[in-house]
């Protein structure tokens, strides 16, 4: 049986300290990736941090293990209500300054935390901060994007998943050249350092939005309120990926799907805007159907830059 530890508090953190950071696992099953990102916080930062498992009806029951023997807590939404209704429940009730949400299948580099606080710092208007996301295969994760505009992202999901360094993907996906410290226009919700205030501020993650699409929401109601999205890349994380969509993909592609259109839909909202609507909505069901057939349509565009790229000592 494996030891308790812990909850992780930062080294040398004093007994009883207040949590600079609560960091929100949103967790549907998520097998020993969980504890694994546990784990790799006690090197990615010297902050005490409380650790939150905002579970969405796991049957692995391992959110159940983790909490007992991590000394994290658990938080039951009681069911499966998508990623940003859980992360608003694990965020709940937060006293520290900054709240981390991930997916359960991230691993921290040493320092990496820091290395995202310590740019909070730089950045006082930051409400949000990501970092740099390698894959398992080397690969540098496209995390840190544009805004899409109509035709930049019509060009990204027509030819996307056959041409990923078509100049639409890349332009969208800020995929040229090595990448930089600084605002960009949405970051990926798989790990995100948030400040806790300007969460609060804009009402958290909206909930409507079940799988996908929430960050880009978020990120663009926080720049509405005069907050700024900066991608910090010597703060790296590894991200496994895949696993829901693995289990479900076809559920997957769906919501994918729906929640682009609902995006869409509320950005060109109004009845003029309606003819556009519907050759949206027929765009986006015809690449579902497509996506179906095609697992290639459905994995999108891969990544075109390696993580070679990144800094070569990352802070912290």
């Amino acid at each position: 049986m494996t030891p308790a530890l812990p909850a992780p508090a930062g080294p040398g953190a004093p007994v009883g300290s207040l949590p600079a950071v609560r960091v929100v696992a949103v967790t549907y099953s998520p097998g020993p990736a969980l504890t694994r990102f546990v784990d790799s916080l006690r090197d990615a930062t010297a902050a005490p941090v409380e650790v939150v498992l905002a579970d969405n009806g796991s049957a692995d029951g391992v959110p159940q293990e983790v909490a007992a023997a991590r000394g994290a807590r658990l938080v039951e939404t009681g069911g499966n209500l998508g990623y940003g209704a859980a992360a608003n429940a694990g965020a709940r009730g937060a006293a520290a300054p900054w709240l981390v949400v991930a997916n359960p299948d991230v691993e921290w580099a040493p320092g990496s935390l820091d290395a995202l606080l310590s740019a909070g710092d730089r950045w006082p208007r930051a409400g949000a901060l990501g970092p740099a996301i390698r894959t398992t295969g080397g690969a540098l994760y496209p995390s840190a994007r544009e805004v899409p505009s109509l035709g930049r992202g019509i060009g990204h999901a027509l030819l996307g998943w056959w041409w990923p360094a078509n100049p639409w993907t890349a332009s969208y996906r800020r995929e040229r050249g090595a990448p930089v410290e600084g605002p960009t226009g949405w970051l990926s919700g798989s790990c995100l350092l948030l400040r806790r205030s300007a969460f609060e501020e804009v009402g958290g993650f909206d909930p409507s939005y079940f799988m996908y699409f929430e960050d880009l929401d978020l990120c663009e109601r926080l720049a509405a309120a005069g907050w700024s999205s900066v991608h910090v890349p010597a703060a790296v994380v590894t991200h496994i990926g895949g696993h829901a969509t693995a289990r479900e993909p076809a559920r997957m592609l769906a919501a994918h799907h729906r929640s682009a259109f609902r995006y869409l839909a509320r950005r060109y909202a109004g009845p003029a805007h309606l003819p556009l609507r519907v050759a949206l909505a027929a765009g986006l069901a015809a690449r579902y159907l497509l996506g179906r057939v095609y697992s290639r349509v459905a994995a999108g565009a891969s990544p075109t830059r390696s993580a070679d790229l990144l800094p070569a000592n990352p802070e912290g």
